[in-house]
């Protein structure tokens, strides 16, 4: 039976939070709003806290299943904004609880605005003061540092995909570029950005072994760099596949990242030697057939154990020359054969045909996320993608690209001084560095 929400003597307590990790903090809040009245916990959804901060940890309904079992909560309710004002004009509770702790910082302006609608009902802001000692923030971060499991990783994307209008992913080819993905972060004012997940991309990953990028670099030595990278983070990984090789290969190569926890997998509808699609028609590549391409997903698909794992196709016509109707006609195709997600490849400098194709795509009646690479096209800004229907954007070579220079930079600085010295003012402290590894200060 469904609990009423409300009586005409009970005086209505709403709390919000997030309760991604139930602490004594949080008790004591809610003992706070148990003696005022009937405690309803507004409970901010995925999407709600992906605003402001990462992804929680565990999804709302598990969540939900915790917070409505703690006693002094009388009701649970979904918060599906980080802004307070609708579900307050709708419910109009006697008492609004927050801990003290927005009363300066970037949530100022809210507090300002639920004192404002509060008020015009007679409604009362309390605010217990913040249970020094605990932060789910830290408690998170230490959970993090601690690492995760494979099952946990993989299912993540398929998350983040759910809750964000667009998923930011970034290049790593190695175990320190993981934890620049793991810990950049800026705050801009109520929003906190980061990335939400890492791309291990063939390019990078075979330079900075020293190989050029032609499938130089076996898939054992791949998993090896993937092994290394997982170690010190916890973001989801969708990695660079290339073509996935023959369907009998590639389908191996799905039951291993699966097993290591990568999220999805991006393959390119090119037969061959490998060469870099940035060199389009200029080299010798040869485009897959749509039957042979949609075979060899169909077969990635069945091979797939778990129902998170993502094969996204990746169209090289336009790149190729083959045109607009062959890319759109092979990414029904590609759809059809199970494919999770589409990227749409360009080696413009200007996103105008990625754009042209998005139009197309968005009449589709069966479609997957849309996934673009801004590579050569890099003026155009995240609001522009998600205006357009794009749901992931990669950055595909940007740490590789910017640390080349800097290191070569280092090494001529020291080669012309004959000495370290003059070479310190390009490097960052070594402190700095070792702590951005978990352990390197203890």
């Amino acid at each position: 039976m469904k609990k009423k929400i409300k009586t005409k003597k009970e005086k209505i307590v709403y709390l919000p939070m997030a309760v991604d990790l139930i602490h004594h903090g949080h008790i004591n809040v809610i003992n706070v709003g148990r003696k005022l009245g009937k405690v309803i916990v507004g409970l901010l959804t995925d999407k709600a806290i992906a605003k402001y901060k990462r992804v929680p940890l565990s999804t709302y309904e598990e969540r939900k299943r915790i917070i409505e079992n703690i006693v002094g909560v009388d009701h649970v309710v979904a918060q599906t904004t980080d802004e307070y004002v609708p579900i307050l004009k709708k419910l109009k509770p006697d008492y609004f609880v927050h801990g003290d702790d927005w009363k300066t910082g970037v949530q100022t302006e809210k507090r300002n605005r639920v004192i404002a609608i509060m008020k015009t009902w007679g409604g009362k802001v309390v605010e217990p003061a913040y249970t020094e000692g605990t932060s789910s923030t830290r408690l998170i971060e230490n959970i993090i540092n601690q690492g995760t499991t494979p099952e946990k990783r993989g299912k993540m994307l398929k998350r983040i995909l759910d809750t964000k209008k667009l998923v930011r992913i970034l290049e790593v080819h190695n175990g320190l570029t993981g934890r620049i993905v793991e810990k950049s972060k800026i705050i801009k004012g109520p929003e906190t950005k980061e990335f939400d997940g890492m791309w291990l991309s063939s390019l990078t990953d075979s330079v900075a072994k020293g190989k050029p990028d032609n499938g130089s670099v076996d898939f054992t030595s791949r998993q090896n760099t993937i092994d290394q990278i997982f170690e010190v983070t916890t973001k989801p990984m969708i990695l660079d596949g290339d073509n996935g090789g023959f369907p009998e290969h590639f389908a191996l190569m799905v039951k291993t990242l699966e097993r290591l926890g990568v999220s999805a997998v991006i393959i390119e509808d090119k037969v061959g030697l490998k060469a870099n699609s940035l060199f389009g028609a200029d080299a010798n590549q040869t485009q897959d057939s749509i039957e042979e391409f949609s075979h060899k997903i169909s077969v990635g698909k069945k091979a797939q154990v778990t129902n998170h794992f993502m094969i996204i196709a990746r169209i090289e016509s336009l790149v190729l020359g083959k045109g607009m109707k062959d890319a759109l006609d092979r990414a029904k195709a590609y759809i059809k054969a199970g494919a999770d997600g589409i990227f749409i490849s360009s080696k413009e400098k200007t996103p105008d045909e990625i754009f042209a194709f998005a139009k197309e795509y968005k009449k589709f009646k069966t479609k997957v996320p849309l996934v673009v690479v801004p590579s050569t096209y890099s003026s155009v800004t995240e609001e522009e993608l998600v205006k357009h229907g794009i749901k992931v954007v990669i950055y595909a070579n940007h740490l590789l690209r910017s640390a080349y220079p800097a290191m070569v930079k280092t090494a001529e600085v020291i080669l012309e001084n004959g000495g370290c010295g003059e070479s310190e003012k390009l490097c960052m402290p070594i402190k700095d560095i070792l702590t951005l590894i978990p352990g390197g200060n203890d």
